[in-house]
């Protein structure tokens, strides 16, 4: 494959952009070579500016659940922006959508909508830090809920790439609340319970952890963890944001039994637009302005056009629940394949599924944390992206991401993966 349109355009941009690019892991840093820039996505494929076509196993990170320029959602969005790009004022399209959260979601009684991930996971820990009246909250290593200041505290994803474990620029009296415990370890948790001093407001977790590579949450663990909250009554929330109609239809409800206080959402329910929100029970959203004293506003909040691209990807998904179980088969057989030729090659791997998300690691033992993820052999990974991507094959820039099956990856783009996989594995082990 040729790159050389590529590579222009990635010297041009680190002339205006740090690093060439608009979030960190996009700059092939951890795997090496210049990224592809793309020029447009149809269905199940990425196309670059040099004519390059990729089999994408990324999404855009998750919310193409329905791919790249599907034909409704792009009709929703058409007749969206025919009215007006953003009004400031309130649409019909947020109560729509935020009935369909509501009706769908356990324990969400009421949803407010934002602009990213960041956003709603920021809001959602405000709210409940002035609902208990207790600052301190708890996180987990390799947990990655976005980049405000107070949760950038051994972070996971974009952090782990470039082995940082905090990032400059953060005052340690915003992280001094922030209490750090080990996914997975409950023991971990009880201290960090019993070292507050002020009592701990909240605990905030993805139940299916996609940002150290896929690493779901025992559910055992997870019992644990609502338990302890409700002993010391803290809140305790889910950061649904990657996981959220992706694990299943209603994300980890649709898996565990566990249910949190606060859900954070995001991803799919812009079908690619920005799009978060966080949703709890009438009492606890009740406290936010304008009906409580806590504070969150955003003049994008429910934009029209990504409500309307939201509620037509929505729609379709509950109407055919069948496409879960359609996605996790292709997912299942992706790693399969993966596994079996790793196998024959004597390399060491561990494979993930949960519904159309995907994760592997060069890795003996199985990750149940992120220092188990750390063990992984991130310089092989490496390596073998770099053999995938020149066959067409399109994966996550780094060993500590997750992968994402669409309806539009078919069992023949699954086969073709996994024969790229066995090519590339071979040619690494020569």
């Amino acid at each position: 494959m040729s790159y050389n349109k590529s590579q222009k355009a990635f010297k041009e941009a680190c002339e205006v952009i740090p690093g060439g690019v608009d979030s960190p892991v996009r700059a092939f840093s951890s795997v090496g070579g210049t990224p592809p820039f793309i020029d447009r996505g149809e269905g199940g494929y990425l196309i670059d500016i040099d004519g390059n076509r990729y089999i994408d196993f990324v999404q855009s990170w998750g919310p193409l659940i329905l791919g790249h320029a599907h034909n409704e959602i792009e009709k929703a969005v058409i007749s969206a922006v025919k009215k007006g790009l953003s009004f400031g004022a309130p649409t019909v399209g947020e109560t729509k959508l935020a009935m369909h959260i509501v009706n769908m979601f356990e324990g969400i009684d009421r949803v407010r909508f934002v602009s990213s991930g960041t956003e709603a996971v920021m809001s959602a820990i405000r709210l409940a830090r002035g609902y208990t009246k207790r600052d301190d909250f708890i996180k987990f290593t390799g947990c990655y809920h976005g980049h405000a200041d107070s949760l950038l505290v051994q972070a996971g994803s974009g952090m782990a790439t470039f082995g940082n474990p905090s990032s400059p620029g953060v005052p340690a009296d915003l992280t001094k609340h922030t209490l750090l415990a080990t996914y997975n370890n409950i023991q971990s948790v009880k201290k960090c319970f019993a070292d507050s001093k002020e009592g701990v407001g909240a605990v905030v977790i993805e139940p299916i952890a996609g940002n150290m590579g896929l690493v779901p949450a025992d559910e055992e663990f997870l019992v644990e963890l609502r338990a302890l909250c409700d002993e010391h009554g803290a809140l305790l929330i889910f950061d649904e944001v990657m996981s959220g109609f992706r694990a299943s239809l209603t994300g980890s409800q649709g898996i565990s039994s566990v249910r949190a206080d606060i859900i954070t959402l995001g991803k799919v329910i812009g079908a690619g637009m920005p799009v978060g929100a966080f949703g709890a029970s009438d009492n606890i959203m009740a406290q936010l302005s304008p009906e409580g004293p806590i504070y969150q506003a955003g003049t994008l909040s429910g934009n029209p056009v990504a409500m309307a691209a939201g509620l037509a990807s929505l729609e379709m998904l509950k109407a055919d629940p069948m496409i879960y179980t359609t996605l996790e088969k292709r997912a299942k057989r992706l790693m399969e394949g993966f596994q079996s030729t790793a196998d024959k090659l004597d390399i060491p791997m561990v494979t993930e599924v949960r519904g159309s998300m995907f994760g592997f690691f060069f890795s003996k033992k199985a990750v149940k944390n992120f220092d188990d993820a750390l063990e992984n052999d991130s310089e092989f990974f490496g390596r073998f992206h770099g053999k995938m991507l020149e066959k067409g094959i399109y994966l996550a820039c780094s060993s500590f991401e997750t992968g994402f099956i669409s309806t539009m990856t078919t069992d023949e783009m699954i086969e073709d993966a996994i024969n790229s996989a066995t090519e590339s594995m071979t040619e690494l082990m020569a």
